[in-house]
């Protein structure tokens, strides 16, 4: 928790008058008991109504001066708060935007969105109530205790004698509950994971009739969640009552000794009052105690889930990713400042995804001149995919290089070569808004002439044009109102307003038809860009420049379709399994 109070740096003028306010409604309300002592001895007792009235007055002020500062220290705790909370939040997704493929896969999604939400959220809370409250509970109990023994410390030793017993009762109940409120926070991200699975997936529960399994599974997470909860509060809540019981104990003593004292003449009315005030403000304090407890726990087990994350190293990427680079991925500056022409080699590369024993690619090597077409075939994880993440630099090879225009990839600035590069991944991924947004996301400084060029290169400019606000219809969730080949364009219209080097379509032609896919192949050859295809598809291969052809991570042949068609027996089987023994293949449309 101590670490992340530095994001509260930037707000320490706010912080600081919060507590000021707080001292202030704090020595005003530790001198109230007093005076009332002084209206009932001197006043009320010697019958006179001048002290009451005098020190009634002082007293009604104070009051006065006490709410207005503690509204006052509400209003700047919250200004401190709330804007450590929005950059602790901001940092945080900064971090994670900066991890590279690898070091993101250690943190399930479902986990990254509890710590960015409710972690946040809960330790954001913590420092508000820190400044406000946690704060003043242990002043007020060392004011209490010290007032009431400069009014009668015969009595006042009572409650001097009491609070430390109470007090290592409650640290010793914030170490336990704080483990079992991190146990609550895995829980949570548990939930959060099966939340996630099952709206990503209600389509495909819904027509296998799993509504019921999947109901069963979530009441069980849920019910871990339940049950943790419950232990953790369950163990708080006895603070309260053990308190209580202490408090009235002393309370009990103080009334015992006190009426033993007025009648001996060693101490008066007033004072005995005096101290059962303090008294009662003391188990105000402690009482909160309860509450804060609650909150403290949990905002040390969040405290340390975000430790986690900003202490998390990522030796290749965070070191050449800072915010304003990845704010400028998209900018024309940076390639400017270092520009990618498109020439792409592999020489040797091997790959093992991280903490995994499994070669995904073994000695790969090729070579790929500027604005020539690669098609990649091979079958089902045979590491077509894995092959092009190697490019803009989403994973790092383990054996050989990849070289970029002839220089070591590892060499280049992320976001240059990043910005470089027009990528559709297998998955399709719709953002919220509009179609023109969908498509400008992929440069946002696109005019709708740059937009509806890209969309006519993508083969869906006339798609766009039916709907019923063209350019402007809003998207439903993930894209849910346009059919696969659709969603498929519009990524690829997406990639293309980048004026990309490097183009990399990551199977994103399964779902068109055969004479949409040649027209966008056709489009494709207008750019000077370098493309890179991963493709199950022979009509898709015909007119690329290069075939590299895949199996089990090794790469078993490479050449232009004749050339395979003469060398690789796998390539002949493709291509009759497609499209029947002698019949000629399809060709681009002209």
């Amino acid at each position: 928790m101590i670490k992340l109070l530095y994001y509260l740096k930037k707000y320490r003028v706010a912080a600081i008058a919060a507590l000021v306010m707080m001292l202030i409604e704090l020595a005003v309300e530790l001198a109230q008991p007093y005076l009332i002592s002084k209206i009932i001895d001197n006043g009320i007792q010697q019958g006179d109504l001048s002290v009451v009235w005098l020190w009634g007055g002082v007293l009604v002020g104070s009051a006065v001066v006490a709410f207005a500062a503690g509204i006052a220290s509400s209003f700047f705790a919250s200004h401190a708060s709330l804007g450590f909370g929005y950059d602790l939040r901001e940092k945080l997704y900064d971090k994670v935007q900066a991890f590279s493929y690898a070091v993101f896969n250690r943190f399930a999604t479902s986990s990254l969105i509890t710590r960015l939400t409710g972690d946040v959220t809960q330790v954001q809370d913590t420092v508000f109530m820190s400044l406000r409250f946690m704060t003043r509970v242990p002043l007020v109990v060392i004011g209490s205790m010290i007032m009431a023994v400069i009014v009668n410390p015969r009595l006042g030793l009572l409650l001097v004698v009491m609070v430390p017993v109470l007090l290592v009762f409650v640290v010793w109940m914030i170490k336990k509950a704080a483990l079992l409120f991190r146990n609550v926070q895995r829980r949570l991200d548990a939930v959060n994971g099966v939340i996630q699975e099952n709206l990503t997936g209600i389509r495909l529960i819904r027509v296998f009739v799993r509504m019921g399994h999947e109901i069963e599974r979530f009441a069980g997470f849920s019910g871990k969640l339940m049950k943790g909860t419950i232990s953790a509060l369950r163990l708080t809540e006895t603070t309260m009552p053990f308190m209580l019981l202490m408090m009235n104990g002393c309370i009990i003593a103080v009334l015992w000794f006190g009426r033993r004292d007025i009648s001996t003449g060693s101490a008066s009315v007033g004072e005995v009052v005096a101290v059962i005030n303090y008294l009662l403000r003391t188990i105000g304090a402690m009482s909160a105690l309860s509450w804060i407890l609650v909150t403290f726990s949990r905002a040390s087990a969040s405290a340390q889930r975000l430790n986690e994350v900003f202490d998390t190293e990522d030796g290749s990427e965070t070191v050449q990713n800072t915010t304003s680079a990845q704010n400028s991925v998209t900018g024309e500056k940076v390639k400017r400042a270092n520009p990618v022409q498109g020439a792409v080699e592999f020489r040797g590369v091997g790959f093992s995804y991280p903490n995994s024993d499994i070669t995904v690619l073994e000695d790969i090597t090729f070579s790929a001149k500027r604005g020539e077409r690669i098609a990649i075939m091979g079958a089902t994880g045979s590491g077509k995919s894995s092959l092009v993440q190697l490019i803009p630099r989403l994973y790092t090879e383990d054996q050989g290089k990849v070289f970029i225009d002839g220089r070591d990839a590892d060499q280049l600035a992320i976001p240059a070569l990043r910005g470089a590069i027009g990528y559709v991944p297998q998955e399709v991924v719709l953002f919220t808004g509009s179609v023109r947004d969908n498509i400008a996301w992929g440069r946002e400084n696109a005019t709708l002439e740059e937009i509806k060029e890209a969309a006519k290169r993508a083969q869906i400019h006339d798609t766009i044009e039916k709907l019923p606000n063209g350019y402007d219809t809003q998207l439903g969730q993930r894209g849910v109102n346009l059919s696969g080949g659709q969603k498929q364009r519009l990524s690829i219209a997406r990639a293309l307003i980048r004026r990309p080097s490097i183009l990399i379509l990551d199977d994103s032609t399964s779902a068109l038809d055969v004479a949409t896919e040649a027209r966008l192949l056709d489009a494709l050859e207008e750019l000077s860009c370098t493309t890179f295809i991963i493709t199950q598809k022979i009509s898709s291969t015909t007119s690329a420049d290069l075939i590299l052809l895949l199996d089990d991570g090794r790469l078993i042949g490479q050449g232009k379709h004749e050339d395979l068609m003469d060398s690789s027996e796998l390539y002949r089987l493709i291509y009759g399994s497609q499209y029947g023994e002698g019949t000629p293949h399809v060709q681009s449309v002209h």
